[in-house]
């Protein structure tokens, strides 16, 4: 058993390792496709720090994604220091802010805003505090939509550009990297930074889930009053759930931005949001492996119902816009799955236990 397991490891390893040089073989877009489900990945494990783990509802999560995004767009462009002439003064070849400094600040400003929505919605479940983490998603949207007046902050609607790629240890990964006669595309390396994060992320909510306070988090998911009665604190232990999801969020926003060059409110909507809960959703709640699969499915499942949506159309001779077709495909796969599996694709073995006890 100890073997096969050891074997499956080692192949899906490997697999993880060669798949952004068989996809680069087919073109670079199926390879940014992979670069942006690990970046859902990412989001998704920390909604389930969250939603998950902690049974706290929250529409409002793309909003610590654009924290962690804007972050990095306004310390890596040269927007600030044209807009602010003492800034160009200070910084006169510009702000280009490290990726070892730029990580740290846009998980803590994440977490910070993570900390400062769960402290008004301490004492709201359920629906009411879906409404007001929804509140809160669309408030960061609308603000960065409309800070370029009086002073341009974010550029409103017009977003931020020329924004630098990442950089470290010497290397560029905006540039294709010459190995001997093979040449890595850019965004192959994105893919195995993407891929060590992730990694990093799925080790640190492992832990977090065996220890203390994950335990603690899942008491207070199962029942609230109980968890309480058994002295635990419940105010700290959901402020450090919204707080550690939001980072995640944030490093992810950072990575996005970076990836992309290019920052938008319109990357940020509510849609965006319900996204990623479905993601968890679908996947299992509270269980790693079924997040996982539930982001890769749903943020590769658009890009490739592409292929299926064109026909479709051409069928109808052009009456169905292939957008809306795509959007009405995805909606049955998701019903569908829900019917068949309602505890989502892969779901927690330890969940609803005691219900199939009775």
């Amino acid at each position: 058993m100890k073997s096969n397991k050891t074997l499956t490891f080692a192949l899906s390893a490997l697999g993880l390792l060669v798949l952004p040089l068989l996809l680069q073989s087919f073109g670079n877009a199926w390879v940014r496709i992979a670069d942006m489900a690990l970046l859902y990945v990412l989001l998704a494990i920390g909604l389930n720090i969250v939603v998950g783990y902690a049974g706290l509802l929250d529409l409002g999560y793309v909003a610590f994604f654009a924290v962690g995004a804007y972050t990095y767009g306004l310390l890596a462009s040269p927007h600030l220091t044209d807009t602010f002439p003492m800034l160009a003064e200070m910084f006169p070849e510009g702000l280009h802010t490290p990726l070892w400094l730029i990580i740290p600040i846009g998980a803590g400003l994440a977490g910070l805003c993570g900390v400062l929505l769960g402290a008004p919605t301490l004492k709201l479940r359920g629906d009411y505090l879906a409404i007001v983490t929804l509140g809160f998603g669309e408030i960061i949207r609308v603000f960065l939509n409309n800070l370029d007046q009086p002073v341009n902050i974010t550029n409103g609607p017009k977003g931020l550009g020329q924004i630098d790629s990442l950089k470290f240890f010497g290397l560029d990964l905006g540039r294709p990297l010459q190995l001997g006669d093979y040449q890595l595309a850019s965004v192959s390396q994105y893919y195995y930074l993407f891929l060590v994060l992730v990694l990093f992320s799925i080790l640190i909510s492992y832990r977090l889930q065996l220890s203390r306070i994950g335990r603690a988090w899942m008491a207070i998911r199962e029942d609230e009053i109980a968890a309480k009665a058994m002295g635990i604190n419940t105010r700290n232990l959901k402020l450090l759930a919204f707080g550690m999801g939001a980072t995640f969020g944030g490093v992810s926003g950072v990575m996005f931005g970076a990836f992309q060059g290019f920052v938008s409110p319109e990357s940020f909507s509510l849609m965006e949001s319900v996204m990623i809960v479905a993601m968890v959703v679908l996947g299992g709640l509270g269980h790693l492996p079924g997040v996982i699969l539930g982001a890769v499915l749903l943020s590769a499942l658009p890009e490739v119902l592409r292929y299926v949506a064109s026909p479709l159309q051409a069928m109808t001779d052009g009456r169905l816009d292939a957008a809306i077709l795509r959007q009405l495909l995805i909606a049955l796969a998701m019903i569908i799955i829900m019917l068949l599996r309602p505890r989502g694709l892969w779901p927690s073995p330890e969940h609803g236990k005691a219900l199939h006890s009775q």
